[in-house]
């Protein structure tokens, strides 16, 4: 056997790993529930996975396309903005998944952050969004009271964020560094939101977060509310059985 004829060998051997591997892992965890621990907050796992296709998915803005080659190669933390406006459910999902991915600690590099968005909200509207993923966070991590109830006020979408705090906030920092969002926001096309609608034949709510593997096959699905910690344990098991991302 030549050389050409190795390569072209191993590259057959790639495309159908490529092919079977996510299946093996969908399987795998089917018929070994125990994998995955029972509890109330538990995933549920979509069988067969659900495909998500390079053309399928489109940077929502100007960062977010400029960065969306990160998301090659990557398992996907994505959580779900399916209306116009990101209520508290909504904004709590998503500085849950900023703490799901420290909580990784070793295996975050092969992890990135995704946001889903159905429907287009006005610039303003989703800028705020952004700045709350990145102010909430701060407020969040403080104790005293005064930034507790701070917190709880600006999660309601209709208290929007002065200026005048963020600079209090962020005090002598950088500003573009202080407020630098790793959140990358994407676009799916409509024959892929069908696709999703049809899981639970039911419209996907504001909270719902998404497993994404490095092959673009979603993996598995949270109800709004989801324990970050049960969502930790479902993503370590995958990372541990898989040899991709």
């Amino acid at each position: 056997m030549n050389e050409q004829q190795k390569k072209n060998q191993r590259l057959i051997i790639v495309i159908f790993s490529m092919t079977i591997i996510p299946f093996l892992i969908a399987w795998g965890l089917k018929e070994n529930p125990g994998l995955v621990k029972g509890t109330t907050n538990q995933g549920q796992l979509v069988v067969p996975p659900i495909t998500i296709a390079q053309q399928d998915v489109s940077g929502f803005d100007t960062f977010s396309a400029n960065n969306i080659k990160e998301l090659q190669g990557h398992w996907l933390i994505a959580n779900v903005i399916p209306n116009e406006g990101c209520n508290e459910v909504c904004l709590e999902a998503l500085l849950k998944t900023k703490q799901l991915r420290l909580m990784l600690n070793k295996e975050l590099p092969r992890t990135r952050r995704v946001v889903i968005i159905y429907k287009e909200p006005k610039d303003d509207i989703a800028a705020e969004w952004w700045l709350k993923d990145t102010i909430l966070w701060r407020l969040n991590r403080l104790e005293d009271s005064e930034s507790k109830a701070l917190y709880s006020s600006l999660l309601h979408e209709e208290n929007k964020l002065a200026a005048s705090l963020v600079d209090k906030l962020i005090e002598n920092e950088n500003k573009d560094m202080a407020l630098n969002s790793d959140l990358i926001r994407i676009k799916l096309s409509v024959e892929v939101i069908q696709k999703i609608a049809q899981i639970n034949k039911k419209p996907v709510q504001d909270g719902m977060l998404f497993l994404i593997d490095p092959l673009g096959n979603l993996m598995m699905q949270y109800e709004p509310g989801f324990n970050t910690y049960k969502v930790k344990e479902d993503l370590m098991h995958l990372l541990r059985i898989s040899q991709i991302g």
